[in-house]
């Protein structure tokens, strides 16, 4: 099972890290993505780890502001989140798979939603 955590209410321009635990299988082992579902709009995914070499993938709307990382002795992947945006605001989810895709599809494990809210 992963449980996302550390969303919260911030103005734009500000960070923050969200963070991925696994509590019963290795991260290490799989692709880790990162997706997002704002009101009314379809799950977007916006950015994977893969689960050896370290390879990262990030969607557009995220470059340059966002970065993935892994911590493997805490079993945990991070989503540092920079420069925030209104548009940012969504309910964002972790989960893994065995490949590096971008693909819903491919995903499993899907972690519970942490909202991230971007407001003055």
């Amino acid at each position: 099972q992963l449980q996302a955590s550390g969303g919260g209410l911030v103005q734009p321009g500000d960070s923050l890290r969200l963070s991925c635990a696994a509590s019963d299988f290795t991260l290490d082992n799989y692709a880790i993505g990162w997706f997002r579902q704002a009101p009314g709009k379809e799950r977007e995914g916006i950015s994977c780890i893969g689960s050896s070499d370290g390879k990262t993938y990030y969607a557009d709307s995220v470059r340059g502001r966002f970065t993935v990382s892994k911590d493997s002795a805490k079993n945990t992947v991070y989503l540092q989140m920079n420069s925030v945006k209104p548009e940012d605001t969504a309910v964002y989810y972790c989960a893994a798979s065995i490949q590096f895709t971008m693909q819903t599809s491919g995903y499993f494990n899907w972690s519970q939603g942490t909202q991230v809210t971007v407001s003055s």
